[in-house]
């Protein structure tokens, strides 16, 4: 009988007689002290150590370029950061400004022409030039809004961008207009899938380019507080009955 008492008690006078779980150890809070610093510094660190590595990169192939009584380091006991990082960015703005006239764009048309006839350049040349211009391009409209859509079954939904309204031999074969979507894959984004879906399958979200993007690198962990506001519920329609 006493056993048959004890468990028709609720389950909130049960958790009442839980005794409260034990402090950490001393040795368990420093564990939890070290992995949070290495939390805190780690992105810090390796982000700064990254830059640095490019910056020194860049300037021990370029810095010699400069001619000797031009060269800051030259003249002063220590070397200059960054040095060759501005030579870089100046010549890049010399070649952009060579190609906005008319000899500069006849001189990239020829050479996109000679390297569009090497059979094996002309792929890893068209497939660069394509990434790059999509990056560069000031206007870009890649991708326009963050969308769920069902995959990869029903009732199982996925994070997607809206490349465009799909066009040309893909459009022409569906009975209905049709959406190229670009699913990505999580936490590598840059790769992922291609998808038709029609407009009407698909739901649009209250969240930038941006935003999604982090969110599927951060396998969902990192949210905006757009992200974390719930939607508010449609009011229910009135149904019929009797009075």
């Amino acid at each position: 009988m006493a056993k048959s008492d004890k468990k028709s008690e609720p389950l909130s006078a049960l958790l009442q007689n839980t005794p409260p779980p034990p402090p950490p150890t001393f040795s368990k809070r420093l564990r939890n002290y070290f992995v949070t610093g290495v939390a805190v510094t780690a992105p810090v660190a390796i982000t700064v150590y990254l830059v640095w590595a490019i910056v020194a990169w860049i300037d021990h192939r370029l810095t010699p370029l400069i001619p000797g009584r031009y060269n800051p380091n030259t003249y002063l006991p220590f070397d200059i950061p960054g040095l060759g990082l501005v030579l870089a960015l100046v010549i890049l703005t010399v070649i952009g400004a060579l190609t906005a006239n008319f000899f500069g764009r006849l001189l990239v048309d020829t050479t996109e022409k000679i390297m569009s006839r090497m059979p094996v350049i002309r792929s890893i040349y068209g497939t660069t030039k394509q990434v790059f211009d999509t990056i560069a391009a000031q206007n870009s409209t890649s991708f326009k809004e963050v969308v769920l859509v069902e995959y990869p079954r029903k009732g199982l939904w996925a994070i997607a961008f809206v490349a465009t309204e799909t066009k040309g031999p893909v459009a022409k074969v569906m009975n209905e207009p049709m959406v190229s979507v670009f699913l990505p894959t999580t936490p590598n984004p840059t790769s992922g899938f291609l998808l038709f879906v029609p407009r009407r399958d698909l739901i649009t979200l209250d969240m930038s380019i941006e935003e999604g993007i982090k969110y599927v690198i951060s396998a969902g962990l990192v949210t905006t507080d757009k992200a974390k506001e719930k939607p508010k519920a449609k009011p229910a329609q009135e149904e019929e009955g009797p009075p």
